[in-house]
C-alpha cells in the first residue's frame, strides 16, 4: 500500500511538473526566436542558467527560499496538510522550471529541421511572427521532437526522486526509510528499480511509436 502510494505521487510529481514543462517550454522557444532582441537575450538566460544548475539546488531553494524566507508556500495555510501540499507544488514549482529549459532546447532543435523556404514563404504571405510559429514552425518542431521529448520525460520521471530531499512523500524517500529500516537493501533496491523501469519503458515505447507514426516526411 505505501509503495503503491509513493510511486502515486511520483507519477502525479510527473504529470504536473511535464504539463507546466512544456507550457513553459514552449513559451522559452518562442522567446528565443523571437526578432524582438530582449526576449532573445531573456530565453537565452534563462537556458543557459538553468540548465547548469544542478536540479537538487533548484528544488531546495523552492523549499527554503521561497516557502521559508519568502513565505511563499502555495498551500492553505489553515489545512491540515498544508505542509504536505506546499512541498508537493513547490517540488512541482521546481521540477517545472528545469525540466522547461530542456523543453525549450528540444523544440529549438525540432524548429531548425523545418527548412528555412517554409518560414520565408510564411513572412511573404504576410503572417506575423507569432502566426508563423503558431501555424507553421511549432506544429512540425512538435512532431520532429516526440522522440527527444519522450527523452525529456523520462528523465524528468526519474529526476521526482529529487523532491524527497524536500520531504515530498515520493518512491525515493519511501525506500529511503525502507532501507534504513530493513537489512534487505538489495530487495528493497531490486523493487523500487523494477517499479521506475515499469513506469519508465512504456513511456520510452510511446513516444517512440508516435515519433515513427508522426515524423515529419522530407
Amino acid at each position: 500500500g505505501l509503495i503503491v502510494k509513493a510511486f502515486w505521487t511520483t507519477i502525479k510529481l510527473t504529470a504536473f511538473s511535464a504539463i507546466g514543462a512544456l507550457i513553459l517550454g514552449t513559451a522559452l522557444a518562442a522567446m528565443r526566436l523571437s526578432p524582438v532582441p530582449m526576449l532573445n537575450w531573456l530565453g537565452t538566460a534563462y537556458v543557459n542558467t538553468v540548465r547548469n544548475t544542478p536540479l537538487t539546488l533548484i528544488i531546495l531553494f523552492c523549499s527554503f527560499g521561497l516557502a521559508q524566507t519568502l513565505g511563499v508556500t502555495l498551500a492553505d495555510g489553515k489545512s491540515a496538510t498544508s505542509i504536505l501540499d506546499s512541498n508537493f507544488r513547490l517540488a512541482v514549482l521546481g521540477l517545472t522550471v528545469y525540466t522547461a529549459a530542456f523543453v525549450c532546447e528540444t523544440l529549438r532543435a525540432g524548429i531548425n529541421t523545418v527548412p528555412m523556404g517554409q518560414a520565408e514563404a510564411a513572412r511573404s504571405l504576410g503572417l506575423s511572427f507569432g502566426q508563423n510559429l503558431r501555424m507553421v514552425l511549432l506544429p512540425q518542431a512538435f512532431r520532429a521532437a516526440i522522440i527527444p521529448l519522450g527523452s525529456v520525460l523520462i528523465a524528468l520521471t526519474k529526476n521526482t526522486t529529487i523532491a524527497s530531499a524536500i520531504g515530498v512523500a515520493e518512491a525515493a524517500l519511501l525506500m529511503k526509510e525502507m532501507i534504513e529500516n530493513t537489512a534487505m537493501l538489495l530487495v528493497v533496491g531490486s523493487i523500487f528499480a523494477v517499479r521506475f523501469i515499469i513506469l519508465t519503458l512504456p513511456l520510452g515505447l510511446l513516444f517512440g511509436r508516435l515519433g515513427s507514426r508522426m515524423a515529419v516526411l522530407r
